[in-house]
């Protein structure tokens, strides 16, 4: 049958009617020279064939069935894989500045979702990979296992695997998607009624055996599935409130070690330092224009990834809970931290994500982006590649990830490389316009954090 759409990625997809909630990722590879051009597209052609959905489209389907990937029949390498100079002086700022163009673009959504370009003539004789996906291809961690399929573990440009055939799928005729979508529609019915065959006669039997224990289970449930669709009215932010089309990247690099251990030391994980360090990036910026902040509304991805899934895709969910960040204590705001965002990832809605965005698919956009207008910000941790990579004989220097805002003020993506995390930061420049300012909070906030493991 069609490969049809999670829920989940149809429904980032269904929210991109506002521009505002685009759900576009950049990746930016810094390389030590420019790699063998032959080498990495053959990498790039591999992959392409290896996982299919980088050579397929999305086609929407009759409703209420999600859209379907369908195999382009036009699909041409050298429009997704491109190769540029920049003029004699190129710099960070340059990769930067191409990074963001591409991030605020949307896509020809009659191709393949994905985008890269080698940029070439840096100052320094290095090079840039700026990679350009749609979160509906795959979530941080798949990216991960994509790229993995990308590099190399030496300088040493050799011969992979035989190429496979390109793949190549006559598309469904007009007749035959609307069979798919009736079946899919029979089967997520058939699902509904096979669980509540099952769920209904044990909900019975416990609420006889055990009634106080099963109320207190269906209430913690309902609570659970709440938490996660609640309506938000109003930014937790007086401040940083407007949304935007335009958004501008900068980078920070943080110690992976030290930022660890002062995690360790107050009682948190490596993630509630992370999350520590934007919520008191942002309390700065907000001291700096003379507004008190109490608690922001933060969502943040938790990964539903387990060792049996496929490379790539999305196995993720998007739990939302507000972080204390008036709280001027370093320590006391990752303990804080650590504390509610444990309890996130035990939610008991967890389990009922697909089910949960098929619901929020029936509900009008106009809703759902008023709702997600007013999340302040977002932060997403990145395990990625622990040891020194290559790509074209070319040595990868640093890795960043620029997240979508998805209505937010702002997206800090940490991506770990090695010893460092690094810090992606996608700044909507209408909540933030004096965003050098904000720059300033970010690393005099992570300054102050890495001062606990000293």
């Amino acid at each position: 049958m069609t490969a049809f759409m999670r829920n989940s990625d149809a429904f980032t997809w269904a929210m991109e009617s506002d521009p505002r909630l685009r759900s576009t990722v950049v990746t930016v590879m810094l390389l030590d020279r420019s790699p063998d051009w032959q080498a990495v597209r053959e990498r790039f052609d591999l992959m392409s064939r290896k996982l299919p959905i980088f050579r397929q489209r999305v086609v929407a389907s009759p409703r209420p069935a999600p859209p379907r990937w369908e195999y382009d029949p036009n699909f041409d390498l050298a429009y997704h894989l491109r190769r540029v100079a920049v003029p004699a002086g190129g710099t960070l700022h340059d990769v930067l500045e191409m990074a963001r163009l591409a991030g605020m673009q949307d896509f020809d959504r009659a191709r393949a979702l994905w985008e890269t370009t080698l940029v070439e003539g840096l100052d320094d004789g290095g090079a840039a990979v700026i990679c350009k996906f749609h979160h509906a291809l795959t979530d941080g961690i798949g990216g991960v296992q994509i790229s993995m399929n990308l590099f190399n573990l030496s300088e040493d440009v050799y011969a992979r695997e035989p190429m496979p055939p390109e793949p190549r799928a006559a598309g469904p005729s007009l007749l035959e998607r609307y069979r798919d979508a009736l079946r899919y529609d029979t089967g997520v019915l058939g699902s509904a009624v096979a669980g509540a065959v099952t769920w209904v006669p044990r909900l019975m039997v416990d609420s006889v055996r055990r009634p106080a224990a099963t109320i207190r289970s269906a209430a913690s449930t309902t609570a659970s599935v709440y938490r996660t669709v609640r309506p938000i009215t109003r930014a937790g932010s007086p401040l940083v409130t407007d949304r935007g089309l335009n958004r501008r990247l900068w980078v920070h690099d943080v110690s992976r070690p030290l930022l660890r251990e002062a995690a360790h030391r107050c009682g948190g994980a490596l993630n509630d330092a992370f999350v520590a360090g934007v919520a008191g990036a942002l309390r700065r910026y907000h001291d700096e224009h003379g507004v008190t902040v109490g608690d922001l509304h933060l969502t943040m991805p938790v990964s539903l990834r387990t060792p049996v899934d496929d490379i790539g895709g999305n196995r993720i969910t998007l739990m939302r809970f507000d972080v204390p960040a008036g709280e001027t204590d370093p320590a006391a705001r990752i303990r804080a931290i650590h504390q509610r965002s444990s309890a996130v990832r035990d939610e008991r809605s967890l389990p009922y994500t697909q089910a949960i965005a098929g619901a929020l698919n029936l509900m009008p956009r106009w809703y759902i982006g008023s709702v997600l207008r007013h999340v302040d910000f977002l932060a997403s941790d990145v395990p990625g590649v622990p040891v020194p990579v290559f790509l074209g004989g070319a040595a990868v220097r640093a890795q960043y990830a620029f997240g979508p805002t998805i209505g937010s003020s702002v997206n800090v993506t940490l991506l770990t490389y090695v010893d460092t995390c690094a810090l992606g930061i996608n700044v909507d420049t209408a909540a933030i316009p004096d965003h050098d300012v904000f720059h300033d909070a970010m690393v005099a906030s992570f300054d102050e954090l890495l001062a606990l493991a000293e």
